[in-house]
């Protein structure tokens, strides 16, 4: 039987709840951090010890924390002494290096040395190797560490698509999505609000973007333009990594060869607003939505919060409910707040700014509230563990 460990960012601290496969009751552990925002943490899928956390704060800066017996104790891995039981860390920060210019963005950690970005929005580990893991950084850029988080290179190519012309969408300009290829080491996606998606086909040393097909009237003059676009999260299958899944700023995008075209299957949703998108572990076809009412009003419409599921991969959609307030219900769900576990009966997760962690062991059909009062949530991910 397996268990099933989810990993909660919120404002004020890190979060785990733990629970086996029939995913009835939660042991939740926490705060780690106190305090502290933990913007993202994400688990290896090679190590199920292995878990990064991006920590930040407004004083002290960016740093990534990482733990090596699942979220139990802590280190700081870019050296110095161990944190403190307060979880406040103590000695050098992590060391990220730019191979370009750095911007004009200037930040500062802990012991003043100057940053070229104000936090790490995404992590994600390698997915065959745990001291490989990824970042994505606000200004936009990504990073990879080889050596556990103790020391960054940026992958400067990804700049060079047009970097001069990117914006910042409402939340910064953040590079806030990170997809890997399964069956091509070589490929990965990122997304950038306000610049759009990209994909590299070799290790990341050169990029293209990816947003031929994407409307964007409200951003854009020319909706045919290379960058520009604000792309507020992508998905995909491990099965079929050329079809990708994108919730746009204001529709829901689907793409068959690998981001090189897109059409929209908004379809029947109420509000084509939104930020999270997510695919069903063993039904490539089943993807998730969660809409908000618009760009300036950040709630569910009508007041009713309604995760949307399409068993048909975009156009035809059904809102699930059950369990899910119906009324006077006014939280958002963040772009990284939303996950899927692998068990048998796929189990479904989402956090919301009111502090509310819902999870659905069947597939969506049903939700219950399985923390609450939590500070607000800014991510939500999942491992399932043998």
């Amino acid at each position: 039987m397996s268990n099933v460990r989810v990993l909660v960012g919120t404002r004020k601290g890190a979060f785990i709840l733990t629970s086996n496969e029939k995913r009835k009751r939660w042991k939740i552990s926490g705060p780690h951090f106190a305090g502290w925002e933990i913007y993202h943490l994400k688990g290896s899928s090679v190590d199920p010890d292995r878990i990064y956390a991006s920590q930040s704060n407004g004083w002290f800066g960016q740093i990534i924390q990482r733990s090596s017996d699942g979220g139990q104790t802590w280190e700081t891995p870019g050296g110095g002494p161990e944190p403190s039981p307060d979880g406040m860390p103590r000695g050098e920060s992590n060391k990220f290096v730019y191979e370009g210019d750095p911007g004009t963005h200037q930040w500062y950690d802990g012991t003043q040395r100057p940053w070229a970005f104000k936090r790490v929005w995404y992590l994600e580990p390698s997915l065959t190797d745990p001291d490989t893991v990824y970042a994505g950084v606000e200004d936009a850029a990504l990073f990879r560490s080889g050596d556990g988080g103790r020391s960054w290179q940026e992958l400067a190519g990804l700049r060079e698509v047009k970097g001069h012309l990117w914006q910042p969408g409402a939340g910064g300009m953040c590079l806030h999505t990170i997809l890997q290829d399964a069956s091509n080491p070589k490929r990965m996606f990122v997304a950038i609000s306000a610049a759009g998606a990209f994909r590299t086909d070799d290790g990341g040393e050169t990029w293209r973007s990816i947003n031929r097909g994407l409307n964007s009237p409200y951003e854009l003059p020319d909706s045919a333009a290379e960058v520009g676009h604000c792309v507020h999260n992508l998905a995909m299958h491990p099965s079929r990594p050329n079809v990708l899944f994108m919730q746009k700023h204001w529709d829901v995008n689907r793409s068959d060869d690998a981001g090189d075209s897109w059409h929209e299957v908004s379809g029947n949703l109420p509000s084509d607003f939104g930020f999270p998108i997510g695919v069903h572990a063993h039904e490539p076809e089943t993807i998730y939505v969660v809409p908000i009412k618009s760009d300036s009003e950040h709630y569910p419409p009508d007041g009713k919060l309604r995760v949307y599921r399409s068993r048909s991969g975009g156009h035809e959609w059904e809102a699930l409910t059950k369990g899910l307030p119906q009324k006077d219900c006014y939280v958002n769900v963040l772009r990284s707040a939303l996950a899927v576990d692998s068990c048998e009966s796929c189990g479904i997760y989402f956090g919301t700014t009111g502090g509310q962690v819902y999870a659905s062991s069947d597939s969506g059909d049903s939700w219950t509230a399985i923390a609450r009062d939590l500070p607000p949530v800014l991510s939500v991910e999942v491992q399932t563990l043998s």
